[in-house]
């Protein structure tokens, strides 16, 4: 029986032409699974269109766009076990690397095409507002404000790097008060960080690296430099941790797990989640374990190289 599914379409993501990506996904998809598709426009947004699709009661469902859209569609998903297909066509494409996915169209079909199914971890902010990826809280929430639309069409990922240098400028200290189920952390901080997955590009998430997405617990990674040479030699740090896998250890950069965590700041800070603009501190942000299912790449098992030559005293014999 042929498969069906609804995809959502952001015409207006990244910088390619839209209707070549739609009809390129159309061919791949469409000879296998029927796509009832629907776009976004300025009036109706992602996270509308797949509250929509879910209450028809859909099968699957797929999401194209940018990481806002991807974000916007996994959370009006979460918890309702629907499977979900990314197609990452954005600027940063941070959505498909933090979980491991393809972010070029034929690799992504063909990962849906696949069937395979993995179930991950989401959360949920202030009690409603969903997550996938990260919340950041100070220098994060500045700079994605910093890199409007204009600036990503133009400059791409460079957009996010010019922003932060621009607001390594405008470095603020701030108060922060992170409350855990065991424990509450004070201090005195230009950013702090809650991720469920992260690729490695969003360096503040990157206290501990290796950030696990399937574990039921959030990351939350404290940037606490006391000046703007701090900051600098900080995030490039957290750039090395996050290539090499291992935790920092600096002691300007601290790190905790928790399944749940509340940041009250003083003043009161900007916040952003998923890469979108949320509001200001205070924030609560818990863990949804196995709250969304997506299409994942099928893995090669890798075949066992035989190796007998270099021992004692062995004897092979061809039959």
């Amino acid at each position: 029986m042929k498969r069906s599914a609804c995809l959502i379409f952001n015409p207006v993501a990244g910088n390619r032409d839209p209707d070549q990506d739609l009809a390129l996904i159309q061919d791949i998809l469409e000879p296998f699974i029927d796509l009832d598709i629907v776009l976004t426009t300025p009036e109706i947004d992602a996270d509308q269109l797949a509250r929509e699709a879910v209450a028809r009661g859909v099968d699957e469902i797929i999401a194209s766009g940018g990481d806002g859209t991807l974000s916007a569609v996994a959370g009006a998903i979460v918890g309702t076990n629907i499977p979900l297909g990314i197609i990452s066509r954005g600027t940063a494409n941070a959505f498909a690397n933090a979980l491991e996915l393809p972010n070029t169209i034929e690799a992504a079909c063909e990962t849906i095409l696949g069937g395979l199914r993995r179930v991950v971890d989401a959360a949920t902010c202030n009690g409603e507002m969903p997550m996938v990826l990260l919340a950041g809280v100070g220098f994060e929430a500045e700079t994605v404000e910093l890199a409007d639309r204009d600036m990503k069409n133009r400059w791409g990922m460079l957009a996010y790097i010019l922003s932060g240098i621009k607001q390594l400028n405008n470095l603020e200290r701030f108060e922060a008060e992170i409350e855990t189920e065991d424990k509450i952390v004070s201090v005195t901080a230009v950013a702090v960080t809650v991720a469920n997955a992260a690729p490695a590009t969003s360096i503040l998430a990157q206290g501990p690296a290796g950030i696990v997405f399937d574990d039921g617990f959030l990351d939350v990674t404290l940037v606490a430099p006391e000046n703007k040479a701090g900051a600098i030699a900080a995030s490039y740090h957290l750039l090395q941790t996050a290539l090499s896998g291992n935790p920092s250890d600096r002691d300007d950069i601290g790190y905790l797990r928790a399944k749940k965590v509340k940041i009250t700041t003083d003043p009161p800070q900007k916040v952003v989640v998923d890469g979108e603009l949320f509001g200001i501190t205070p924030i609560t942000i818990e863990c949804v374990p196995g709250g969304l299912t997506i299409f994942v790449p099928r893995v090669e098992e890798q075949q066992a190289v035989e190796k007998l030559t270099g021992l004692a005293d062995i004897e092979v014999t061809l039959k």
